[in-house]
């Protein structure tokens, strides 16, 4: 690595900045898996979350035995959901049987313990529990009934989405938000909301006002959550514009048909909007999305380059690894294909990569510097992935300590492989150095000498902790110092 950095920049060597050089080492670090030390959530800083979702019907799967409960602050069960009853909310069967083992595994090692209700399926009812005092009042003390029999420390409110149709069949109000404020606003002054840890996943555009357009001051929503967590995730493609990253970090070097929303733009969104940014969480997906893709498309100028955004055909959506669904009938009775998506440890088991992370036989491998996220592809099944590595989560870990937020969330604790990608950004969160902002983004370069420099420069600086940096520089300059 060291001789590739003096051969491409002999005759500019002087020139090179010190991030250039950590970016092209970082790089390598990131090659093939993680190099993070055995980080614990008791290193952050104080007040700064490192949290997941534990989804309730993986119990059998993810045991509370083999959950890193030491790098977690807070998980988060999911899902209770919404009922046309304003005064129930409800749990499946089984989960009345396991969120109380959940609570329990989770003070047994120091972590907060908060139960999210609503998802993508279970918001229906959101808009009218909030939409009369009556309703607002009665809502609340479900919560606090729910609160007191499983002793959670928390609440979590993912609603999908206020003021805007999520699955098709919500209830939708166009005072939504301004009513979802009032209920918070009751909650947080009761006897038990005063006390607890209220948080809401949200879109990455803030709260929608009463025209269905992103709200301009959501500042009063500060005062009665302790955070938001903004869903990174799941950004969409379209066939017009080809398969994309599902979770950039920075969309706004993509073709403009493709800028969706992403980490930048997102906390852009929302502190402009009035939301402190040491209130917004990161939420980062464990898995990632496949599309369907042709070797011609996918690969239209050489047998090992992955194009950016191939044409696909969303016709011939195939199922992905084992947690992912054959499809079926939603709760709108409209019905649905297969998932298509892959955990990061369903990518190792499906073979598009090795259980250090790195590529498995046959499989094309991009990382796009635009989004700083990964692709894979396998011509023989046709079958493109878009996902996050330990390298991703590295970039996402010190862009929310560059930014200075409040920390990170993964969807969801079980879709790792070994902590890979929870000490990945857990370790960058920390120890990253933080990096002189610009106006540029990430992956972009006003000089296209620089641009490989730059690009890396990010990703690494994000990625390696301040000791390993220094100890590897010496190393490196002990044997080729600069002249």
């Amino acid at each position: 690595m060291v001789f590739k950095l003096w051969k491409n920049y002999n005759n500019r060597r002087l020139s090179l900045s010190f991030f250039a050089v950590l970016g092209l080492v970082g790089n390598d670090l990131f090659d093939g898996g993680v190099l993070a030390q055995d980080v614990k959530a008791s290193q952050l800083p104080s007040g700064m979350v490192s949290a997941a979702w534990y989804a309730g019907w993986h119990e059998q799967s993810v045991p509370f035995d083999q959950v890193d409960w030491a790098k977690y602050t807070q998980m988060t069960y999911a899902f209770a959901v919404t009922t046309a009853d304003d005064s129930a909310i409800s749990l499946a069967t089984s989960d009345q049987q396991i969120l109380p083992q959940f609570v329990s595994a989770a003070h047994s090692h120091g972590v907060k313990a908060s139960l999210s209700i609503g998802g993508w399926t279970g918001s229906r009812y959101f808009s009218s529990h909030v939409a009369t005092s009556s309703n607002r009042t009665t809502f609340v003390q479900a919560i606090t009934n729910v609160v007191q029999q499983y002793q959670l420390d928390g609440i979590d409110f993912d609603w999908e989405y206020p003021g805007v149709q999520g699955i098709g069949c919500n209830v939708v109000d166009p005072n939504d938000t301004s009513n979802f404020l009032s209920f918070l606003q009751e909650l947080r002054s009761s006897p038990i909301g005063s006390k607890l840890i209220l948080t809401a996943a949200t879109y990455v555009t803030p709260f929608a006002d009463t025209t269905g357009q992103p709200s301009s001051d959501v500042s009063q929503f500060s005062k009665v959550l302790d955070y938001i967590t903004i869903m990174n995730y799941d950004m969409k493609s379209k066939p017009s514009t080809g398969a994309g990253p599902s979770s950039p970090l920075d969309d706004s070097c993509a073709p403009s048909a493709a800028q969706y929303g992403s980490a930048t733009s997102a906390v852009t969104a929302w502190t402009k909007s009035g939301f402190p940014a040491n209130q917004i969480v990161l939420g980062v997906p464990a898995y990632g999305h496949s599309w369907t893709v042709t070797p011609t498309d996918a690969l239209p100028s050489s047998p090992t380059v992955l194009a950016a955004y191939p044409s696909y055909d969303p016709s011939k959506e195939k199922v992905g690894d084992a947690w992912d669904g054959t499809g079926g009938v939603d709760v709108c009775g409209v019905s649905q294909g297969p998932g298509g998506i892959y955990t990061y440890w369903g990518l190792i088991n499906e073979g598009f990569l090795q259980q250090d992370g790195s590529v498995g036989g046959g499989i094309i491998y991009r990382y796009d510097n635009c989004s700083q996220t990964p692709y894979v592809y396998n011509p023989m099944s046709q079958v493109m992935v878009t996902y996050d590595n330990p390298q991703s989560f590295a970039a996402k870990g010190a862009f929310i300590k560059n930014e200075g937020l409040k920390g990170f969330a993964m969807w969801e604790a079980g879709g790792d492989y070994k902590s890979d990608l929870l000490g990945s950004i857990l370790n960058s969160t920390i120890f990253s150095v933080a990096v002189p902002k610009t106006n540029q983004p990430l992956g972009s370069s006003s000089d296209p000498h620089h641009s490989q420099a730059h690009s890396l420069t990010i990703t690494s600086i994000y990625g390696v902790s301040i000791y390993h940096i220094t100890t590897l520089l010496l190393g490196l300059f002990s044997l080729h110092p600069l002249r």
